[in-house]
């Protein structure tokens, strides 16, 4: 997508008020949080100022948000189709918002390894919800169980390891970087 600098203008302008709306502020609390008049930041917002570099930088800080994220423009890839790993069985989409973050589509057969040797810890954190069944998580020494549209987001320095009962589940993941390279390094989900 091509946008001319009026519309870059327009957009980040459209942004800035949208955040301080979403946050419950007044253009009073946002001005005094970036440190700019109220009036200026009123300007800002409604085109009758320009917008410098070292302001938007102020408002993005004081918005918890970053620059790229305040003047991006990148909305063409909307759709993403999923990366099909056959021998897993499992499918994977990478998300931009966050790289190195992935989402993992995985149905599991088998129940959880019976020998805490087969655990894995790594850096990074899991999310996971599963679609399906009944899954059961070993995260060092409990045993959780997980059913259908109930959520588990741990830590994977734990030792942990998912496994199916009472037959198949199907699993939704996200995964850190730190957490899918621990996995991919072990050659499963």
């Amino acid at each position: 997508m091509t946008q001319d600098n009026g519309e870059l203008d327009s957009l980040v302008r459209k942004r800035i008020r949208a955040l301080r709306v979403a946050q419950g502020w007044s253009l009073e609390e946002l001005a005094a949080r970036a440190r700019v008049s109220q009036s200026t930041l009123s300007r800002i917002e409604n085109g009758q100022r320009r917008l410098a570099l070292d302001q938007l930088v102020t408002l993005a800080r004081a918005l918890d948000t970053s620059l790229d994220q305040l003047v991006e423009t990148a909305t063409d890839d909307v759709v993403t189709s999923p990366m099909i790993d056959g021998t897993h069985g499992l499918m994977r989409w990478p998300m931009k918002a966050e790289p190195g973050m992935s989402v993992v589509r995985q149905r599991m057969t088998n129940p959880p390894p019976d020998s805490p040797s087969r655990m894995r810890a790594h850096p990074g954190r899991e999310w996971l919800v599963v679609l399906s069944g009944t899954a059961v998580l070993l995260l060092g020494n409990r045993r959780i169980r997980v059913e259908t549209n109930q959520a588990a987001e741990f830590p994977t320095m734990l030792p942990h390891a998912i496994g199916a009962e009472g037959g198949p589940c199907e699993i939704l993941g996200i995964f850190d970087r730190d957490a899918r390279r621990g996995h991919q390094r072990g050659d499963d989900v």
